[in-house]
């Protein structure tokens, strides 16, 4: 089961852009937390604890304990969105979905490939080609991971969803063909040598008249034997 972390808050009062700035510019992000038939509770985080969160879990799939100063307990909650400037890499917004015990969430879970595929030995290359997969289950049994072994994979073949292991009450969200990973043929690389005796016959060879008949030629010649002897 994944690992939940606790994230410090605090409730906030003040709304709009201009507040938002200013808190950004002291180090927090501006923050709310809603839930079905749950209050929606207007916050704000620590930048840098979040920062260092998201370098260390997966926000997809990681339960989160909002410990809220002046409120007793913690609200368990799921990443719902995170709002970044695209220019300065900085996040400007966070959502979280409160949830209860047992019930059911859709989560992103990543897929990790383990071991070394046989078809890699023989020059093929491992192709990793769905890195999440989105999942049902109850929120007190979310995954961490799936693990998927490529060792007996050679070159051609391929892991589809089909071909995974779930565990019970983990309902996959996307289609049973979808490919995992494939062991694909190495591509033919044209050395330097074969460049260069292309590049000699391309220049031994004459130049093909395109579109001209025969006929069409020797009357050309015959005009410039015409003009020279006027």
């Amino acid at each position: 089961m994944t690992e939940t972390v606790t994230l410090k808050a605090l409730p906030r009062k003040e709304r709009g852009k201009g507040p938002a700035r200013r808190m950004r510019r002291d180090g927090r992000i501006p923050a709310v937390v809603y839930g079905r038939n749950e209050e929606t509770r207007s916050l704000s985080i620590d930048a840098h604890e979040f920062d260092n969160l998201m370098r260390h879990v997966s926000l997809e799939n990681t339960l989160i304990d909002l410990s809220i100063k002046g409120k007793r307990g913690k609200i368990r909650a799921l990443v719902g969105e995170v709002q970044v400037n695209p220019v300065k890499a900085e996040v400007l917004h966070v959502d979280f979905l409160q949830i209860q015990a047992g019930q059911k969430v859709h989560v992103q879970v990543p897929i990790r490939l383990e071991g070394a595929a046989e078809g890699v030995k023989e020059g093929g290359v491992l192709q990793h080609v769905l890195h999440e997969v989105e999942v049902r289950c109850s929120s007190d049994a979310i995954p961490e991971e799936f693990t998927v072994d490529v060792s007996a994979l050679v070159i051609g073949d391929s892991i589809h969803i089909s071909d995974m292991a779930f565990p019970d009450g983990v309902e996959v969200q996307v289609d049973e063909d979808r490919t995992v990973c494939l062991v694909a043929a190495p591509r033919v690389l044209v050395t330097e040598e074969e460049e260069e005796e292309a590049a000699e016959l391309e220049e031994g060879m004459e130049p093909e008249l395109v579109g001209r008949e025969e006929g069409e030629e020797a009357e050309e010649a015959e005009d410039e034997e015409s003009n020279a002897e006027s």
